[in-house]
């Protein structure tokens, strides 16, 4: 990282708007302004695919879809595929939390209704556009279509529980499916045009205004996913397309017993037998879709916890090899100057840090982790280097005043001293601390700038279902905020 830079961790759902959830409509616009007008150049999102069980955005039924659920309806009635009357009665929704199940049915009909309306309107610009999206991604998307109309019509059964023909792939029977559906798939098709020409119109907008987008994707995709059915030979499975071991970590820092995901983990050797060509595909979709790609859990690239199906925790997993090094390669082959972030954080071993720095990848501090007994403990400030991402906290973590009050007093007073205030402005000096770092660049979590507490958090790791929903509201955002923001950027020159 040459060039010092800062900004601000929000996901695209815990934007404000009158929809109960955030849309890549005028409230994203909008928050770009904000960050412009704070000197902020970084915007990092979560992963933005469509999420199934407990809405998390790491475990989505696809890693190349959008979610659906961020398509602004508004921006339909600007092209004129919904008409004014279809947003007047608007559910009263949650201000402060995403109600994903009442935002569903609430969205879903009027996507539909728009559907109909891009087939019989002749809507000027748009069907041009629409096949120039089809040429484009029709590589993976004439199965994700297939895979989500499967799942309407199999009522939400999960894909290895389908009819034998269309479980295994065969292509009669996917052939026979694609006609039988080509009405619903037809739907899942004009969703993803519609979410990527909103898409792309935000990020064209925050390039403009010096704003760049951090990406996020997972190592890992969720069983229930378009991947896994269209893939099962780069995924541990059996005979009966069943996964014989998964993902998760150890025990760390966030929990005693580890973390299981239930993410099928991959299968290396098929991945190189095939020339690591759907990771391929993945780093480069995402890299035309955002300006620089955080890979969560990068140091499973190196070697990952693998656990045998049947486990209650992850404790009794053990460490298997990655061919991390060989995909890098290769990738570097097409990107010499790898825009990627490496998420680093837990059990990290010399040999994921020689990963990681073979390909001047940077990683990531968190301040939160920093103060131990240890002065060289790796996440105070003075022992950073410049090849790093720094951050108060991630979404994994509280929000940085919870975290500080529950700490015990002897922590607290350590923690004062290093930052040299008292604790009624910790989170700010924490915020400073940050900026003011050799790090690279210098992020944290919206919640932080308003000083919230623990109602704020967005995930509790380990905890299946209550994340992600925050969001914040308008009239938190105070002129003192971009301010404090402005004068801090100027000072430490990001």
């Amino acid at each position: 990282m040459t060039t010092r830079s800062s900004g601000i961790l929000l996901h695209i759902t815990s934007l404000p708007g009158p929809e109960g959830i955030g849309t890549l409509g005028g409230n994203a616009f909008r928050f770009v302004d904000f960050l412009e007008r704070s000197r902020q150049k970084v915007w990092q999102i979560l992963p933005v695919g469509p999420v199934g069980y407990g809405n998390s955005p790491y475990q989505c039924y696809s890693a190349f879809a959008g979610h659906h659920l961020m398509i602004d309806l508004v921006e339909l009635v600007n092209d004129g595929l919904l008409l004014d009357n279809d947003l007047k009665k608007i559910p009263r929704f949650d201000t402060k939390q995403v109600e994903f199940d009442k935002v569903a049915a609430w969205k879903m009909p009027l996507l539909q209704k728009a559907y109909q309306n891009f087939g019989i309107l002749k809507v000027f610009g748009l069907k041009d556009d629409y096949g120039r999206f089809l040429d484009e991604n029709g590589w993976w998307l004439s199965d994700f279509t297939l895979f989500f109309a499967a799942k309407g019509k199999f009522k939400g059964d999960v894909w290895n529980n389908w009819e034998k023909g269309l479980k295994f792939r065969d292509n009669e029977t996917l052939e026979q499916y694609r006609e039988e559906l080509a009405e619903e798939a037809g739907f899942w098709e004009f969703v993803q045009f519609c979410f990527f020409r909103q898409w792309f119109k935000l990020k064209e907008y925050a390039n403009s205004k010096g704003v760049k987008i951090i990406g996020d994707i997972p190592l890992y995709v969720a069983l229930e996913s378009v991947d896994v059915w269209a893939n099962p030979d780069i995924f541990l499975l059996d005979e009966d397309l069943k996964p014989t071991h998964v993902g998760g970590v150890p025990p760390d820092y966030y929990s005693e017993t580890g973390q299981l995901w239930g993410t099928p983990v991959f299968n290396w050797q098929g991945l190189k037998k095939r020339e690591f060509d759907w990771w391929m595909a993945r780093i480069h979709f995402n890299l035309d879709m955002f300006d620089l790609l955080r890979i969560d859990h990068f140091r499973g690239l190196e070697s990952f916890w693998s656990v045998k199906v049947g486990e209650k925790n992850a404790v009794n997993g053990e460490w298997a090899p990655a061919y991390g090094n060989e995909l890098l390669t290769k990738l570097k082959g097409q990107i010499s100057d790898l825009p990627i972030i490496a998420e680093d954080l837990g059990v990290i071993t010399p040999e994921v840090e020689r990963l990681r720095d073979d390909f001047n990848l940077p990683g990531m501090k968190v301040l939160q982790f920093a103060f131990t007994s240890d002065e060289k403990n790796e996440y105070l400030p003075h022992n950073y280097t410049s090849n790093y991402v720094v951050y108060t906290g991630t979404h994994d973590n509280d929000t940085s005043l919870a975290w500080f009050k529950s700490r015990n007093k002897t922590e607290r007073r350590m923690i004062g001293r290093y930052l040299s205030t008292k604790k009624n402005k910790i989170v700010k000096q924490l915020i400073e601390a940050a900026w003011a770092s050799v790090a690279g660049m210098a992020i944290f979590p919206l919640q932080d700038l308003f000083e919230l507490g623990s109602e704020a958090r967005m995930n509790i790791p380990g905890v299946a279902t209550g994340n992600w929903g925050w969001r914040f509201r308008w009239k938190q955002v105070k002129g003192k905020h971009i301010r404090f923001l402005k004068d801090l950027t100027k000072q430490y020159n990001r």
